[in-house]
């Protein structure tokens, strides 16, 4: 899947390219997918910081999702 395919995924739109092709390459491609995974999970994948889980968290939240073991 092609980062413009990331397009209705969910993802916050100002997401940084690295943490996408991060995202992408562990094979999350929706807000959905994202949670049945852990943070913790997702800041060992390079190309995550907190800046991405910041906006992450939020778009889970305005999307009535959550990580796993929140």
């Amino acid at each position: 899947m092609s980062e413009n395919n990331l397009e209705g995924s969910g993802f916050p739109e100002k997401l940084a390219k690295p943490a996408k092709r991060a995202l992408e390459g562990a094979g999350y491609f929706t807000l959905e997918q994202l949670a049945g995974a852990t943070e913790a999970e997702l800041l060992d994948l390079h190309g995550m910081g907190p800046n991405a889980m910041g906006k992450l968290r939020k778009a889970m939240a305005d999307n009535g999702l959550s990580f796993k073991g929140k």
